[in-house]
């Protein structure tokens, strides 16, 4: 959620208290204004490129066939690394939410509370808060910022970091470990949870299902209506380590239309 769209095929993203200026042109990416040292401790993470999705696609195409469509027309698909943090608070301000307003919200947030990180193109680009930081937002502040009844619901999770320590406790947690932990928190569920898994945490076997993976799993595998609970289960022995790839090869494969 911390992505603008500068022109078709350039963003600017925020990760880690640094703004990156980014760029495709055929089949070549362009990071502007950073340098190597910045790449290799922040970008190169970031953007999980130590991770042969090589030899993950081989592993779905092989055993899971019916993804291999999907797969071949979404190959660049990438699970960024994002900061545990940000990641659990901005899918807390999800629940009900379009991406726009998303954004919306994480950016206000990020202005209000957080750090310059950068200026492109003459606009100013701000860091999420560190837990410092929002430990002194207050409910109401939340509220200003439109975020309605998830401002509760984001003072708890910012009081169970204060805690935990943030994400140095989820170290040697299994996933369901870890799930039950996160669901601790006032409104997270097993969504919510899961997308902090995959995309926060780096549980990769976490398979978040949404309304629009839900349909998927349904139009696919189960031919009929069936619960969040049996299609997590499914995920988790057909895809196993890889579920998460899974989910998103799906989700935007579909999201085109080509899954009804």
């Amino acid at each position: 959620f911390h992505f603008v769209k500068l022109k078709d095929m350039e963003y600017v993203t925020v990760a880690y208290d640094k703004a990156l200026r980014i760029k495709q042109e055929s089949d070549t990416v362009i990071l502007y204004d950073t340098d190597m040292n910045d790449y290799n401790s922040v970008w190169k993470k970031y953007f999980d490129m130590d991770t042969d999705y090589g030899k993950i696609k081989k592993y779905l195409k092989e055993n899971c066939k019916e993804l291999t469509d999907a797969i071949r027309e979404k190959s660049g698909i990438r699970i960024l690394r994002q900061d545990f943090t940000e990641t659990l608070l901005s899918f807390i301000i999800s629940q009900n939410k379009q991406i726009p307003h998303i954004k919306q919200i994480v950016a206000g947030i990020s202005k209000e509370y957080g750090r310059l990180a950068g200026v492109v193109e003459g606009q100013e680009f701000y860091s999420f808060p560190n837990l410092e930081e929002l430990l002194r937002i207050t409910e109401d502040d939340f509220r200003s910022l439109k975020t309605g009844f998830r401002a509760p619901y984001l003072c708890d999770a910012i009081s169970h970091l204060k805690e935990w320590g943030e994400m140095e406790s989820f170290a040697d947690l299994s996933y369901e470990e870890a799930k039950n932990k996160l669901m601790t928190i006032k409104g997270v569920g097993d969504k919510v949870a899961n997308c902090v898994l995959l995309f926060g945490l780096g549980y990769t076997s976490a398979f978040p299902v949404d309304v629009w993976i839900k349909r998927i799993m349904e139009s696919i595998y189960f031919k009929e209506d069936t619960s969040k609970d049996k299609i997590m289960d499914y995920a988790k022995e057909r895809f196993g380590e890889y579920g998460g790839y899974a989910q998103q090869y799906l989700f935007y494969f579909a999201r085109d239309g080509k899954i009804s």
